[in-house]
């Protein structure tokens, strides 16, 4: 892959689960067309933490917005995981060279990734063994803004071209929101071991019955400044290489120990 840039345009997939119309994906596309070939394939509305869901009780349809020489646009009715196996194995029958979702708006940072949709896509493509790179913003404004993540894509984008990225593995990049100081860099780093203490607002609609909306808040334990996390709130872009394969390799001599039987 290291001379693909130099050889021919890269054909680049894009998607996200925020939706077709969503600022991150729009600013997603416009830099990855400076860059190469893209085909966009996104769902027709939000998708958020919709995790690694597929579709497999409705049909998927496939809605063409644009078709020219270096760029595609499509539209469907799936999870941000049926985007990628629609895109690879009915609209271009083939891999692209590289997959990137978002701009996620919102953070994924640490236990999100369970939870993202954005990142369910890249894990997709992993398993496919092409690179891939999940990108967030740490913002949850309605009107966020998009603007100062253009040079991170750009670069993240253009190194995983010319370098590639191990079978197995692929990247979740979170951006801090714009601030009045200028990000202080990259850190490549690790998730953080942080959770969501979750709660229900219960309540009763005026026809009888009762309906539950899911809150709660993000607290994090892990202090460690090799987090995800603490880069973020340091305002660093956190780089976090994430796999499919979810072995606790550790944990297998223990198991052992235990000399189940049946």
């Amino acid at each position: 892959m290291k001379n693909n840039l130099e050889s021919k345009r890269p054909v680049i997939l894009v998607t996200n689960d925020d939706g077709y119309t969503a600022p991150g994906i729009r600013k997603l596309i416009e830099v990855a067309r400076t860059i190469g070939k893209v085909i966009v394939v996104a769902g027709e509305k939000s998708m958020s933490g919709q995790g690694h869901a597929i579709t497999i009780s409705t049909p998927l349809r496939i809605k063409t917005i644009c078709h020219e020489t270096d760029y595609e646009e499509y539209v469907t009715n799936g999870t941000p995981v049926d985007c990628i196996k629609l895109g690879e194995q009915v609209i271009m029958k083939g891999k692209p060279d590289l997959v990137v979702s978002g701009v996620n708006h919102g953070s994924n940072a640490s236990i999100n990734v369970i939870y993202s949709g954005t990142m369910a896509a890249v894990l997709e493509a992993c398993i496919d063994y092409i690179p891939a790179i999940g990108f967030s913003l740490l913002d949850y404004e309605h009107d966020a803004d998009f603007s100062h993540t253009g040079p991170v894509i750009e670069s993240l984008i253009k190194k995983v071209l010319l370098e590639g990225l191990p079978n197995g593995i692929c990247l979740n990049v979170n951006i801090p929101a714009i601030s009045t100081e200028s990000m202080k860099g990259v850190r490549v780093c690790r998730q953080a071991h942080a959770r969501w203490v979750e709660e229900f607002d219960s309540r009763f609609d005026p026809r009888g019955g009762g309906y539950h909306w899911l809150t709660g808040k993000f607290e994090n334990d892990d202090m460690d400044e090799d987090t995800d996390v603490w880069a973020l709130e340091n305002n660093y872009v956190s780089v976090v290489p994430v796999q499919y394969d979810m072995t606790a390799y550790k944990s297998i001599e223990l198991i052992k120990q235990w000399n189940l039987l049946i």
